[in-house]
């Protein structure tokens, strides 16, 4: 997504002055790519819902199992990386890649702060290959055109969408993107999800005041969804178990916290 899209629809500004997603989420995990600003939105936001920074490495741990269970279960040698954030340790080609030197990845991303460390995206094994597209997820005809230059859209896809879809505000919109893009891929790719909720089975409750603070203090601008939303993103989808769950118990520990991220994964038929 973008910090502060042009005028003119070009590239996005870079705008230290507003506390921005990726700076703060990096923030949360323990990283050091943010500014002043960012660090006391991030305060400000894990002081009202203080579980925040569970959410932050629960949604990073879940991943890591993900990609993981593609590569080494699935045989899954493409992915695509939509809304990659900051760079941090075991991101999705270094995982794929230790498993399956061979596996191309494509990271998707208009941050210019991510843009910036874009180069440690593309430390690629010399068998397969990692690309960086700058682009909005808003505008997936773009991200599927500039994509083919690195992978075969004729052979299965993992597409990665987490926590992105939670600042396209409107579910229209977010459900029409997903459809696009699933449309461009084959049979036999998956769709990768996470997405916040305020559900109350997942203790989402929280979540309300603090997405007001966010919304009013920092960009872009969030939205939580019901777990019937979120299941709406993988219609015509076959979802594998344990289907749709908090991100923190998707194959993992059954006795690991449950949050208020869920997290998902399907396959086209």
């Amino acid at each position: 997504m973008s910090e502060q899209d042009s005028p003119s629809g070009g590239a996005a500004v870079l705008n230290t002055g507003v506390a921005h997603n990726a700076r703060v989420w990096n923030y949360w995990i323990g990283g050091k790519d943010n500014y002043q600003v960012d660090q006391e939105v991030g305060e400000q936001v894990a002081a009202m819902f203080p579980v925040i920074r569970d959410v932050a490495r629960a949604d990073r741990a879940f991943l890591g199992r993900v990609v993981r269970h593609l590569t080494a279960e699935c045989g899954m040698r493409q992915f695509m990386d939509i809304g990659t954030g900051l760079p941090t340790l075991d991101n999705t080609h270094e995982i794929a890649q230790r498993i399956a030197p061979d596996a191309r990845i494509v990271y998707v991303d208009n941050d210019p702060t991510v843009l910036v460390h874009a180069r440690a995206l593309l430390r690629s094994t010399p068998e397969g290959a990692t690309d960086y597209i700058d682009a909005d997820a808003h505008d997936p005809e773009t991200i599927i055109q500039e994509a083919a230059a690195t992978l075969d859209f004729g052979r299965p896809v993992a597409v990665m969408m987490l926590g992105i879809l939670n600042f396209v505000l409107d579910t229209a919109r977010a459900q029409d993107i997903v459809r696009r893009i699933m449309a461009a891929v084959p049979s036999g790719s998956h769709l990768v999800l996470t997405h916040p909720t305020t559900d109350a089975g997942l203790g989402g409750e929280g979540n309300v005041a603090a997405m007001k603070f966010w919304n009013d203090n920092a960009t872009p601008p969030i939205t939580a969804r019901s777990r019937e939303e979120v299941a709406a993103f993988f219609d015509g989808l076959d979802l594998i178990p344990p289907g749709i769950v908090s991100c923190s118990r998707w194959r993992s520990d059954a006795t690991a916290d449950v949050l208020p991220q869920f997290g998902a994964v399907a396959v086209k038929p």
